[in-house]
């Protein structure tokens, strides 16, 4: 095992400096003395992590991470243990994390899946510090994104070619544990702590199943791509897989926040025609425009039910919406603002605990069709990296949904600054 981590870690480093080679910093104008400078400094840095690896290898880890001790409480930050991966897992020094309201729901005490005390945490990139046995995918030092959807590859729902569903792991990660003994990898002062959707990026250090981490191009920026581990991926494949939106096709998103955003980008990308924001907050227009909505509708300033509104600006209605909000009522009101006969209406958002949607039955049987998506459709291992790399050649936009970059000390505050109307996502410096 050590003897195979060392040669992991040495062919990362060969490919390291491939890599360095070619950076854009190198290729500027630079003179030779400058060059060194900056190759000598990364070699160094990457060395430490190295020998940082090494000397962890097999050995428990202590380090910081937020922990929701219990619902609707302030997260504490605490000295934890991360055990070793077992077979089939893989230890990750998290890097950057982003906050979700995903995170903010559970840790709401509404999720019905909710856990306590757990570590929250699940759009986030890092690199692996080590793994357990029979794990071959990935390797110390590869840089990685843990997925809450998971991908084995083997299973009913993997083999079927219908869904991006995987049914391996989902009954250990919903009881927040590990598959191969069922129980936790992060415990304090030998208290265990639940883990979150088989991620818990609210720790330095997690440990996930094998089948949840996605390999990634180690050129892309850590402090951005970790947003496509849930919010940005979902949007963009609810337009692309699920709904397959066509050129010249008329779109309405209900919600106007990262993946609301998303959903729009994708359809801009996909060819439509229009693509109409709906939201209750007006100043989220402008920024909109910037990713692809051509009209905004706020419902307040209109006396008709929204879907009344956009059926007769639309003549007869959408071809296609999504509702990326979570709540039943705009759900329905995004099926019954679609096209009679082919509109279709998807549901991105995450309703609590509990609630039901409803409509005439006479929407659907006039050919209107109502759809889900979880995380966009995408098959987490297959298609990250490749949005990873979307995203490299300035194919998708990142970078623009990042409002605000704390640290993990300031969970708290970023959580509170999640829900302004100011902020899409922030992201946390877990080391810093």
């Amino acid at each position: 095992m050590v003897l195979r981590t060392e040669k992991a870690i040495v062919e990362n480093m060969i490919n390291f400096l491939a890599i360095l080679k070619t950076t854009p910093i190198l290729t500027k104008a630079m003179n030779a003395k400058e060059q060194l400078h900056v190759v000598h400094s990364s070699l160094i840095s990457l060395s430490l992590l190295i020998l940082q690896f090494m000397a962890t290898q097999g050995q428990v880890i202590t380090c910081k991470a937020a922990v929701a001790w219990e619902p609707n409480k302030p997260l504490v930050i605490e000295e934890v243990q991360v055990a070793p991966p077992k077979a089939g897992e893989v230890r990750v020094k998290i890097l950057f994390s982003a906050l979700c309201h995903t995170d903010a729901y559970t840790w709401s005490g509404k999720d019905p899946e909710g856990l306590f005390p757990c570590i929250l945490g699940h759009e986030a990139a890092g690199i692996v510090e080590s793994v357990g046995e029979g794990v071959t995918d990935v390797q110390p030092g590869d840089h990685v994104i843990p997925c809450y959807q998971a991908e084995c590859k083997e299973c009913k729902f993997c083999k079927s070619g219908k869904t991006n569903l995987c049914g391996k792991v989902r009954l250990a990660t919903g009881a927040g544990v590990m598959f191969s003994d069922r129980k936790s990898r992060f415990s304090v002062n030998g208290k265990p702590l639940y883990h979150f959707m088989g991620t818990s990026t609210f720790s330095q250090y997690t440990v996930v199943h094998n089948v949840s981490v996605a390999k990634i191009d180690p050129k892309a920026p850590l402090e951005k791509v970790c947003l496509l581990g849930c919010g940005v991926s979902t949007g963009l494949g609810a337009v692309w897989n699920t709904a397959k939106v066509e050129p010249g096709s008329i779109v309405a998103v209900f919600g106007l926040g990262t993946i609301g955003l998303a959903v729009a980008e994708g359809a801009k990308a996909a060819g439509a025609s229009r693509v109409i924001g709906i939201d209750i907050d007006r100043k989220k227009f402008d920024t909109a425009k910037n990713f692809g909505v051509t009209e905004f509708v706020n419902p307040k300033d209109h006396e008709k039910p929204i879907q009344q509104v956009i059926v007769d600006m639309t003549d007869g209605g959408v071809d296609y919406s999504f509702e990326c909000i979570g709540n039943v009522s705009i759900m329905r009101a995004a099926l019954e603002c679609c096209h009679k006969g082919w509109g279709t209406s998807v549901i991105v958002g995450v309703a609590a605990s509990g609630q039901e949607i409803s409509t005439r039955p006479f929407q659907l049987v006039t050919g209107r069709v109502w759809k889900g998506t979880a995380f966009g459709g995408f098959k987490s291992r297959s298609h990250v990296p490749w949005l990873v790399d979307k995203y490299m050649k300035k194919e998708i936009k990142v970078d623009e949904y990042i409002t605000h970059n704390l640290t993990l000390v300031d969970i708290n505050k970023a959580f509170h600054l999640l829900h302004g109307g100011d902020c899409l996502r922030v992201v946390l410096n877990m080391n810093v």
